[in-house]
């Protein structure tokens, strides 16, 4: 049985469950009018994350626009943010 540090047991327990996800978009949540702006971060319903897809809710029809023009962006902030290349794609729902 080898031994790992308690955050190196943690990083491998996220890796195998679905908890990651969850957990990188409440890291996302966290800092997101950081990378956003306050308008945005202020009418964005939710954030989440399924198999590297970045999924961003709103109910106003101009930010969508507006979201869906900066995809590219988004996902390269967020990547940065999570030191990974984990999300691969954007969608504004």
């Amino acid at each position: 049985m080898g031994q790992y540090s308690m955050g190196d047991a943690l990083h491998k327990f996220l890796q195998a469950s679905r908890l990651k996800g969850d957990m990188q978009a409440f890291q996302i949540e966290a800092i997101w009018e950081q990378l956003m702006g306050k308008t945005i971060s202020k009418y964005t319903k939710s954030i989440k994350i399924v198999h590297r897809t970045l999924y961003i809710t709103t109910d106003v029809a101009p930010l969508k626009q507006e979201l869906k023009y900066q995809k590219e962006t988004i996902k390269l902030r967020v990547n940065e943010a999570l030191k990974s290349n984990e999300i691969q794609e954007v969608v504004i729902q």
